[in-house]
């Protein structure tokens, strides 16, 4: 028999059991599946339109999916019109001829769709033939067979498509584009493995055409390279089990501090010679920057211009600190180089936004400077003096979308002129060179996304928020829309109970400066019960994890199963604010974003009560992977669960490029000898040491649920990264969850929405109680 206390222990667990069944919430699975981003995106269709601007011309077409299936549009923007590109039904029609098949006129699978400037049609295949269309009399014409087409993703053409520039066993080629003999001219012979004109500088194949590095001047009489010799850099690997036989892939990768790093060469050559030249080696080395740091001068992979000729090729160098930029300009006959201008930016020079515009052919030039702490534009002459400033004031000038060199007027997209407008919208502008008559030409309030014609005189601006669904529109250069495209169609959406995710602003902090976000509920929504709260996160400091525009998200899925989902910005996370704002997490890897996010969810708790901040969910991906883990391990009290995927957990083994600019990288001199006394034992070493803790120091802090995942095969965040920190748990003894996902890449490709559910299933368990039975089903089934 049970004694007393026995029975009163037993009747006590068997009610916690219950109660623990029955306020446990049950995750709404089914909702979630109802609105994945592919199933919203089948529910809308395209949520913008990507014009393909004609050369030349202000002529444009472009493809639009949405309920009613894809259709094809060609638009002259002069006239405002825009018209069906073909009758779907006639080509479904024609097309069920040729094949003695159907086809479905809504859902034509026209692949490789091309316009061909010089013979005006456009070409695309099914299956395997390839067709032409005529426009002038909507004529389809069967081509031949796809198979029998050689394979020319080796081949970049000139732009007059005389030529075509490969690469092969490393070495830089050309053939004439009407060459039936193929007879191939040799540009190079000192071409190796790792020291490279091809694309795939590691590549080990033998005698095939490969895409090479070259590029073209817009004239065709020349080309240019930028050739990294990374000989001397460390290798590293992968390896892929997946294969027949595992695999091991060598790469390399140079890490923050090492010594030998790539090294950038800038080469021209001249393409009527057809001759083993060897090429133009531009002087662009400057050594008293290989004698700061180890390392020597880059080329951004932006950062390389040309004016309408081929007589000067104009560079941006920057040292190995990311501290210094000088403008170059280069004479591609002799390769003698002159510095037009320098500019020095502590911490760093912000090559994201940095922008070089040549006026005719280096009349003038437009340049991008932070100097006075906002991103703004700059007029100088021929010899590199400055003439004035274009725009002036606080708010940062982004992309160029025009120059009008004859009205001497600049066209920008620009971000936070406008006090009553969210600093993340982006807006168009114009401005004239002297600074004067500054014009806001897009007036909605809503963030705009925008493409130039090929002559300049018209823009396609596609603007929406997030919760304003996309309209595209066709503007002249005054701003004026000329006719509406498309509108998003978002009836079926609704139609369905979804509803847009609400935007929202916070402080700091520092409880001054403003912070952005968005925040997804439940369709279900009951203002008086609680929701747990996930907070998805990104570092930055190039983007911040929150969409600006109409999208859909993976956020909205995560809502349904019953959380608060939000994500939001911090100081240090985007430079489309300010320098000091993107340059705020500078010196710390880990810590600076993490007080802003804490602080951000504290206040949104404060102000609705919905919110169970009991209950706190974090997730994120690469750096967002190590920001999430970082926050469970520095505030454990605060932070519950974290889903952390591909994170970059020790910096000190992720790329250098990332870690140094965001850090910092110095030459210290060092004795090689410690007991010399002779000054030809000093050198300068380079070196990297982070003062702030990595995840992999702090794993003894674990006490809520972790979930880290990594692909096998990641070659941007090496799974060293996360091995590293599992290591550190289990020496810790701390339990946490870890998957691999095998063959996987740092994006995680087609394993993608597996993951998603596994996050579902991960956050439903730990933060709604639901450990019932797995409702999921991971086979995803195509519609």
């Amino acid at each position: 028999m049970f004694s007393y206390l026995s029975r009163t222990l037993f009747l006590l667990l068997l009610t916690l059991s219950f109660s623990t069944n029955i306020f446990a919430q049950q995750a709404n699975f089914e909702a979630a599946e109802r609105f994945t981003e592919d199933r919203m995106e089948k529910m809308t269709g395209d949520t913008e339109i990507y014009p393909r601007w004609i050369e030349d011309q202000d002529r444009f077409w472009y493809s639009y999916e949405n309920p009613s299936g894809t259709h094809w549009y060609f638009v002259d923007a002069e006239d405002g019109e825009k018209r069906p590109l073909f009758d779907r039904k006639v080509m479904a029609a024609q097309l069920s001829e040729i094949f003695s098949r159907t086809f479905n006129h809504k859902e034509l699978e026209l692949n490789d769709f091309k316009y061909n400037v010089a013979d005006e049609i456009f070409t695309f295949h099914v299956d395997s033939i390839n067709f032409k269309y005529r426009l002038d009399n909507s004529s389809l014409i069967k081509g031949d067979s796809l198979k029998d087409e050689p394979n020319e993703r080796w081949a970049t053409y000139s732009p007059d498509s005389t030529w075509i520039a490969y690469a092969k066993n490393h070495d830089l080629y050309l053939m004439k584009a009407d060459d039936a003999d193929s007879t191939e001219y040799q540009l190079t012979d000192s071409g190796e493995r790792w020291y490279s004109f091809q694309a795939d500088a590691g590549d080990t194949t033998s005698n095939e055409k490969l895409r090479s590095v070259a590029e073209w001047f817009e004239d065709s009489n020349k080309l240019y390279t930028k050739r990294t010799d990374e000989r001397n850099v460390k290798e590293l690997w992968v390896i892929n089990s997946l294969k027949e036989r595992p695999e091991l892939e060598t790469y390399k990768y140079p890490m923050p501090g090492e010594e030998h790093v790539p090294q950038h060469e800038m080469w021209v050559f001249e393409a009527d010679t057809l001759a083993d030249t060897g090429g133009v080696k531009l002087d662009t080395n400057k050594e008293e920057w290989t004698d700061e740091v180890i390392g020597g001068a880059y080329f951004n992979n932006g950062g390389i211009y040309t004016g309408n000729g081929s007589d000067y090729l104009y560079m941006l160098r920057r040292n190995r600190e990311w501290n210094k930029i000088d403008v170059l300009k280069s004479n591609t006959d002799t390769g003698e180089t002159e510095v037009l201008f320098s500019e020095e930016s502590n911490p760093y020079f912000n090559v994201m936004l940095s922008n070089l515009a040549i006026i005719n052919d280096g009349e003038e030039y437009i340049w991008w400077s932070e100097r006075t702490g906002w991103g703004q534009y700059y007029l100088y002459d021929e010899n590199g003096n400055l003439k004035n400033k274009i725009t002036d004031s606080h708010f940062v000038a982004g992309d160029i979308a025009k120059v009008d060199t004859t009205d001497r007027t600049l066209y920008f997209e620009g971000y936070g002129r406008e006090a009553n407008i969210n600093p993340y919208y982006s807006q168009l502008y114009k401005v004239n060179f002297d600074g004067s008559d500054i014009e806001r030409l897009t007036p909605e309030n809503a963030t705009h996304s925008i493409s130039t014609s090929e002559k300049g005189n018209y823009f396609v601006d596609n603007y929406s928020r997030v919760d304003q669904p996309t309209q595209s529109v066709l503007r002249n250069e005054d701003g004026d829309v000329i006719t509406t495209l498309e509108e998003t169609n978002v009836s079926r959406l609704k139609e369905a109970g979804w509803q847009a995710p609400e935007t929202f602003s916070v402080k700091a902090a520092d409880d001054a400066t403003n912070l952005h976000g968005v925040m997804w509920k439940p369709f279900d929504f009951d203002s008086t019960k609680t929701y747990p709260i996930i907070t998805y996160v990104y570092p930055g400091p190039q983007v911040e994890p929150f969409p600006i525009g109409f999208s859909h998200e993976d956020e909205t899925a995560l809502a349904q199963l019953g959380f608060i989902v939000v994500a939001m910005g911090q100081r240090g996370g985007s430079p489309i604010r300010s320098k000091y704002y993107h340059n705020y997490g500078y010196g710390n890897l880990r810590d600076y974003p993490l007080k802003d996010n804490k602080y951000a969810l504290e206040q949104l708790a404060a102000r609705h009560s919905y919110i169970n901040l009991d209950k706190v969910g974090i997730y994120g991906h690469s750096g967002g992977g190590f920001m999430s883990t970082a926050a469970l391990l520095t505030y454990p009290n605060f932070y519950d669960v974290a889903v952390s995927s591909a994170g970059n957990h020790d910096n000190n083994i992720y790329n250098l490029w990332w870690s140094e600019i965001h850090h910092g990288v110095e030459g210290v001199e060092k004795n090689v000898q410690p007991d010399s006394t002779s000054s030809d034992s000093v050198e300068t070493k380079t070196e990297f040491e982070s003062e702030i803790e990595t995840n992999i120091d702090l794993a003894q802090n674990l006490e809520g649920h972790l979930l880290l995942v990594h692909g096998a095969i990641d070659n941007n965040v090496h799974p060293a990264n996360t091995i590293k920190l599992a290591n550190a748990l289990i020496e810790n003894g701390k339990m946490f969850d870890f998957m691999m996902l095998p063959g996987q890449r740092h994006g995680f490709g087609s394993f993608s929405p597996y993951f998603e559910r596994l996050r579902w299933r991960y956050f439903a368990e730990h933060l709604l109680g639901d450990y019932r039975p797995d409702k999921i089903d991971y086979n995803i089934p195509e519609d």
